[in-house]
C-alpha cells in the first residue's frame, strides 16, 4: 500500500552533507536559519529520504519555539514521518508528539489551535489520537469561529477512521446539537457535511425541520445541502418529490453557484421536460449575466450536454442560446453557433437565420476586432442553415454575396462556396444569383474568390443575355488591351495585310501575301475597333520590344510612356463607376502581379462562355466574333506573360492550359463541347452529392444509440443490495460482478491487447526480472512494473530508478523496499507528458545483499513510448487544411520504399498505421491509374493538427516511388510521425 500524503514537492539538491548542516541550523537560536532547515528536512522526507536522527532533534530544539513560521512547519514534518516501526505499532517517542499537540489544542492563540486541529485531519493514527479528544471536543465552544469550524473538521475526519466511532461514539449527537445553536456559516456548513456523511437520517431531519429557511442560507451551506439531495434520492428514488421542491426553491437564491448547482442537480434527478427547462433557463441566465469567459464555457458545455440528451426541451431554447453570440469572445460565439446550429428546426429556422443575419450586419463596423473571423463563422452558419431548409436561402443568399469583396480572404472564399453550392442545389436562384454575380464581380479583389467566381459565371450563364454579360463583366474586369505598352520593334511588314491603330498605343505587323493579307487586315481592324487596339497574329509570332513597367505603391500598374498614360487615364476614366477607384479592375491588377494561374481560370471560363453561344442559338458571325476577341485576350495574356515586363514569367502549366483553350476556339468539336460543358459540372454535382451524403452520415453516427451485441450480459443491478451505495458506485459494482463473472482481465474483455502491452525490462536469466504493463492515457503515462526476486537472498533497498528523454516528466521517485527470495512486487511510476512526441523512458534496478557489500545494478530496457497513442483521426475542410498546410512551419518529407505494388493498397496501409483519416473521397481515389495523391489529417491530445500529404505513383518496373510529406506545427509531430511512416510503409 502507498502511504498516503497531502503534499507533493520536488527537491533534488539532497546530498549526504545537508542533513548534518540542518541538525547544526535546527540546534541553534537563529529563529530564519531554523526556518529555512525545517524546510528543507520536509522537502527531503517528500523524496524518500530517511533522517531519523532529526526527529529528537526536533523535539528538543523545534517543540518549544512560538514562532508561527516553525510551528506550522512542524506540524508538516510531523504530516510526514513515518509514525509506527514495521509491526505496525505506534513508536515510543511520539507520545512526546501527542504532548505538544494537546498543548496547542489548549493554547490561548487560535490560530495555533485552527491549524493544529486541521492537522489533526490528516493523522491516521488512532493511538496518537485518543488522548487528545477531549481537547477537540472543547474546541467546539470555543469563542472563535475559525477554531470552531477546524474542530468540526477534526471529529469528522476522526469519525470516518475505521476506530473512528469507537473514539467519539457521540459525535453525530453532538454535531446535530453544535449545528442548532451556530451562527458561523462556515462552521455550520463543516458540521452539516460531516452530519450528513455520518449520520444521513440526522441531516434530513434538519433539513426538514427548516426548510422555510433554506432560501436565507449561505451559498456554502446551500451547495452541500444540494450534495446531499443527490445522495440521498439516488439511494431513495422514491423520495424525490420531496426534494424537487427544495430545488425549485434555492433557484430563486442571488448566488449564481447555488443556481448553477440547482440547475445540474435537476437535471441528474429528474427527466421530465418540467426540470429540464428550468434547468435550461438557470444557464441560459447564467450564460448573460456572467461576465467570466470560463464560466460561460463551462455552462455551454452543460447545455451541450442537454441538448444530447434533452434536444425537444432545448429546441425551445435556441433563440435565448444564441443572446450568447454577444460576447467578443470567439470561442464562446463558435460553440454557441455549434448548439443553436444542431436545434434548428421548420419552425425556428426564421428566427435563427434572422438573428445570424443581424449579426452579418454588425461585422460591418470596422472598429470591431477580429470581425473578419466571426463573419466567416456567420456565414458558415448560415451556409448549414441553407443547405438543411433550402427555403430561407433566398432570404441570404444575396446578403452575403455583398461580403464577396471581404478583405478577409477566409471569409470571402466561404461566401463564394456558398453561392456555387446553393445554385446547384437550388435552382430556382440561379437566374437572381448570376445577375447579382456578375454586379459585384468587380469588387472581388482576392484571387482564390475570383477564381470560384469566375468558375460559377462560366458553368451558370446559360441564356443568351447571362452569356453576353458574363462575357462582358470578365472583359471589363480585364480592362482594355494591351496590358502593357510595346513600342515597335524596327522593321514591320506592310501591304495590305499590316493595318494599324491609331488609339491602341500598339503596332504589330504580319507579314502577308495575297488573300490571306485582307484577311489578316481585316482581323486587325476588327480588334483595334473592339479593344481599342490593333493586333495581328502569326505562326511565329509578333516581335515586341518594352520598356520595364513599374509597381506604384498603391499596387496600380504604369510606365513612363505617354502612350500608356494616356491608356491607363482611359481605362482609371472608362471603369470609375465600377470600380469605386480602386485603382486597376480586379483580373488586370492580378495578372500585373504576376498571378498566371486566375489567367488560365479566366481563359477557362471565356472558352465554356464562347462554347455556349454556339448551343443558345446566336448566329455564325457574332459567334466568329466573340471567338475572336476572346482568342485575342488569351494572347494577350501569354504575350504578358512571356514579357520581361514582370518579374518571373508565366508558369508552364497555365500556358499550357491557355494554349489548350486556343486551340479549343479555333476548331471546337463535339467531343471538347461535351467534356468541357458536360462533364465539369457533372464532377462538381457529383462532390456536393458526396458531401451531402457524408454529412448525413455523421449526423446519423451522432444520434446512434449504441445497442447491446446479442451476447452481451444483462445487468440487473436493481437487484443488488442498495443500502449507502450512490448510482456511480453501483455501476461501479456491476462492472466489478462482470469482470469477476466473465473473467474478464480488462474492461473490453481482450486479454491479448494487454499481453501486447506487456514489455520486458530485464532479461530471463538476470538475477531481478522485470516487466512493465504500459497505460497511456492522454497527459498521464503509468507504468505497472512487477519485479521477481529469482534468486535465494533477501534483496535490501531494492529501488526501480527511471530517467526519460523527451518532453516526458518523470512525477515522483519509487521509494525503496525488501524483496524476499522469490518474491514479487507491483511497483507504480508516473509519468507527464506535455508534448505529442516519440519518448523514452530508460533505467536500472538497484539493490543490496547481504553475500555482496557494493550495490548490484540491473540495467533495464529502453521503453519508446509510440506517438500513436497520442493522435486520433479527425476532420477538417480542404479550406482549414490548405490553410495550416500553408501556416505551419515543420516539414518532414519521407520517400516511398514499400513492397506495396498498388497505389490504393499502399493508401489504405498508411492510413491504418498512422491512426489518421483521409480527407480525400473515395471518388476521386476510384478508377484505374497508376498515381495517387491523398491528403490525411489528425489531432492529438494536447490539441495539435498532424497533417499529411501522399503523392505516390506506379514505376515502369512496378514499384511504387513518391513522397509523403509531414507539417505540423510543433517539430515533435513532424519528426515522429515521419519515424513510424518509416517503420510501416514497407507492408506485409
Amino acid at each position: 500500500m502507498e502511504k498516503p500524503c497531502a503534499l507533493l514537492v520536488h527537491f533534488d539538491k539532497g546530498s549526504p552533507s545537508l542533513a548534518n548542516e540542518i541538525k547544526e541550523a535546527l540546534e541553534g537560536s537563529d529563529t530564519p536559519l531554523k526556518v529555512m532547515a525545517l524546510k528543507k528536512a520536509v522537502m527531503l522526507l517528500l523524496n524518500g529520504e530517511q533522517l531519523p536522527q532529526l526527529f529528537i532533534t526536533i523535539v528538543r530544539y523545534v517543540l518549544p519555539s512560538e514562532d508561527h513560521t516553525i510551528q506550522k512547519l512542524l506540524l508538516l514534518y510531523l504530516e510526514i514521518i513515518d509514525k509506527t516501526g514495521p509491526n505496525g505499532k505506534l513508536l515510543a517517542e511520539m507520545i512526546l508528539i501527542c504532548q505538544h499537540l494537546r498543548n496547542n489544542l489548549q493554547h490561548p492563540n487560535e490560530y495555533l489551535r485552527g491549524v493544529t486541529l486541521r492537522f489533526l485531519c490528516r493523522i491516521q493514527e488512532a493511538e496518537l489520537l485518543e488522548p487528545l479528544i477531549p481537547s477537540i471536543l472543547s474546541n467546539l465552544e470555543h469563542r472563535h469561529s475559525f477554531v470552531r469550524r477546524n474542530a468540526v473538521l477534526a471529529i469528522n475526519a476522526i469519525y470516518k477512521l475505521p476506530q473512528g466511532p469507537q473514539l467519539l461514539q457521540d459525535a453525530p449527537e453532538m454535531i446535530e446539537k453544535f449545528l442548532s445553536t451556530e451562527q458561523d456559516l462556515s462552521a455550520k456548513r463543516n458540521a452539516f457535511l460531516m452530519l450528513y456523511n455520518s449520520a444521513q437520517e440526522r441531516a434530513v431531519q434538519y433539513l426538514l425541520s427548516n426548510l422555510d429557511h433554506v432560501a436565507n442560507w449561505g451559498d456554502i451551506l446551500q451547495m452541500v445541502v444540494l450534495d446531499m439531495i443527490r445522495k440521498v434520492c439516488r439511494t431513495t428514488p422514491s423520495e424525490k418529490g420531496k426534494y424537487i421542491k427544495i430545488i425549485l426553491t434555492l433557484l430563486n437564491t442571488t448566488s449564481n453557484a447555488v443556481v448553477y448547482e440547482c440547475a445540474g442537480t435537476l437535471v441528474s434527478l429528474s427527466s421530465a421536460p418540467t426540470a429540464i427547462r428550468a434547468a435550461a433557463n438557470c444557464y441560459c441566465q447564467l450564460l448573460l449575466s456572467q461576465s467570466d469567459n470560463n464560466v460561460k464555457l463551462i455552462v455551454l458545455d452543460r447545455l451541450q450536454e442537454l441538448k444530447t440528451a434533452h434536444r425537444e426541451v432545448m429546441v425551445e431554447m435556441v433563440m435565448d442560446v444564441l443572446r450568447a453570440l454577444s460576447s467578443p469572445n470567439m470561442d464562446i460565439r463558435r460553440k454557441t453557433l455549434d448548439i443553436a446550429l444542431d436545434l434548428i428546426t421548420p419552425r425556428n429556422i426564421g428566427e435563427v437565420v434572422l438573428t445570424l443575419k443581424k449579426e452579418v450586419v454588425k461585422t460591418q463596423n470596422k472598429e470591431l476586432e477580429r470581425n473578419g473571423e466571426y463573419r466567416q463563422m456567420l456565414v458558415q452558419a448560415i451556409h448549414t442553415c441553407a443547405m438543411k431548409f433550402p427555403d430561407v436561402a433566398s432570404d441570404v443568399v444575396h446578403m452575403l454575396m455583398e461580403f464577396l469583396g471581404d478583405p478577409n480572404t477566409a471569409s470571402a472564399l466561404d461566401v463564394v462556396f456558398f453561392v456555387r453550392e446553393i445554385i446547384q442545389t437550388n435552382p430556382k436562384l440561379r437566374e437572381s444569383i448570376i445577375k447579382t454575380l456578375l454586379n459585384t464581380f468587380y469588387q472581388i479583389r482576392a484571387a482564390k474568390v475570383c477564381s470560384c467566381a469566375l468558375w460559377i459565371i462560366g458553368e451558370y450563364c446559360l441564356t443568351l443575355p447571362e452569356i453576353e454579360s458574363g462575357l462582358a463583366t470578365v472583359k471589363t474586369s480585364l480592362g482594355e488591351l494591351p496590358f502593357y505598352t510595346a513600342e515597335e520593334d524596327g522593321t514591320g511588314g506592310g501591304g495590305e495585310g499590316s493595318s494599324s491603330s491609331s488609339g491602341g498605343g500598339v503596332s504589330a505587323t504580319t507579314p502577308s501575301s495575297g488573300g490571306g493579307g485582307g484577311g489578316g487586315g481585316e482581323g486587325g481592324r476588327r480588334a483595334g475597333a473592339g479593344g481599342g487596339t490593333s493586333a495581328a497574329t502569326s505562326a511565329t509570332g509578333a516581335m515586341m520590344t518594352s520598356k520595364r513597367p513599374a509597381v506604384l505603391a498603391d499596387g496600380t500598374y504604369a510606365t513612363q510612356s505617354a502612350v500608356l498614360e494616356m491608356g491607363v487615364g482611359g481605362i482609371s476614366a472608362g471603369l470609375a463607376g465600377t470600380v469605386g477607384g480602386a485603382g486597376l479592375p480586379n483580373l488586370r491588377a492580378l495578372l500585373l502581379a504576376g498571378d498566371f494561374f486566375i489567367g488560365s481560370v479566366v481563359a477557362t471560363t471565356m472558352t465554356k462562355l464562347v462554347l455556349r453561344l454556339d448551343e443558345v442559338g446566336q448566329s455564325r458571325p457574332e459567334v466568329n466574333r466573340a471567338t475572336a476577341e476572346v482568342m485575342l485576350y488569351l494572347v494577350s495574356i501569354i504575350l504578358l506573360g512571356k514579357s520581361p515586363a514582370l518579374p518571373h514569367p508565366i508558369d508552364n502549366d497555365s500556358h499550357d492550359r491557355i494554349s489548350v483553350c486556343i486551340r479549343i476556339l479555333s476548331s471546337p468539336t463535339d467531343v471538347m463541347r461535351e467534356v468541357w460543358l458536360k462533364y465539369c459540372k457533372d464532377a462538381f454535382v457529383t462532390m456536393i452529392t458526396e458531401k451531402q451524403k457524408r454529412e448525413t452520415a455523421e449526423t446519423k453516427a451522432k444520434e446512434a444509440v449504441a445497442m447491446a451485441q446479442p451476447d452481451d450480459l444483462i445487468n440487473f443491478y436493481h437487484l443488488k443490495s442498495k443500502k449507502g451505495l450512490s448510482q456511480v458506485e453501483l455501476e461501479d459494482e456491476v462492472q466489478t460482478d462482470l469482470k469477476r463473472a466473465t473473467g474478464e482481465f480488462t474492461k473490453d474483455g481482450d486479454n491479448s491487447r494487454k499481453l501486447n502491452r506487456v514489455l520486458q525490462l530485464t532479461g530471463f536469466s538476470d538475477p531481478v526480472y522485470a516487466e512493465a504493463y504500459v497505460t497511456v492515457h492522454q497527459y498521464d503515462i503509468v507504468l505497472d512494473v512487477t519485479v521477481v526476486n529469482r534468486t535465494k537472498e533477501t534483496l535490501q533497498n531494492l529501488c526501480l530508478e527511471l530517467a526519460t528523454m523527451g518532453d516526458l516528466k518523470l512525477v515522483e521517485r519509487p521509494q525503496n523496499y525488501t524483496l524476499g527470495p522469490e518474491a514479487s512486487k507491483e511497483i507504480r511510476a508516473n509519468i507527464k507528458v506535455s508534448s505529442t512526441e516519440t519518448g523514452v523512458i530508460f533505467g536500472n534496478i538497484v539493490y543490496e545483499t547481504t553475500s555482496v557489500l557494493d550495490r548490484n545494478v540491473v540495467v533495464l530496457n529502453d521503453i519508446h513510448i509510440d506517438i500513436m497513442d497520442y493522435i486520433s483521426p479527425a476532420s477538417c475542410s480542404d479550406v482549414a487544411f490548405r490553410n495550416m498546410w500553408a501556416e505551419f512551419e515543420w516539414e518532414n518529407k519521407v520517400a516511398v520504399n514499400t513492397s506495396i505494388t498498388e497505389v490504393q493498397q499502399f493508401l489504405d496501409h498508411i492510413v491504418a498505421s498512422t491512426n489518421m483519416k483521409c480527407l480525400t473521397p473515395v471518388s476521386a481515389l476510384k478508377g484505374d491509374c497508376g498515381f495517387l495523391a491523398a491528403n490525411l489529417y489528425a489531432k492529438s491530445v494536447f490539441g495539435e493538427d498532424a497533417l499529411v500529404n501522399v503523392s505516390v505513383e506506379k514505376q515502369p518496373d512496378g514499384k511504387l516511388g513518391g513522397y509523403i510529406r509531414i507539417r505540423s506545427k510543433t517539430q515533435g509531430i513532424a519528426l515522429s510521425l515521419g519515424d513510424k511512416i518509416t517503420l510501416k510503409q514497407k507492408g506485409a
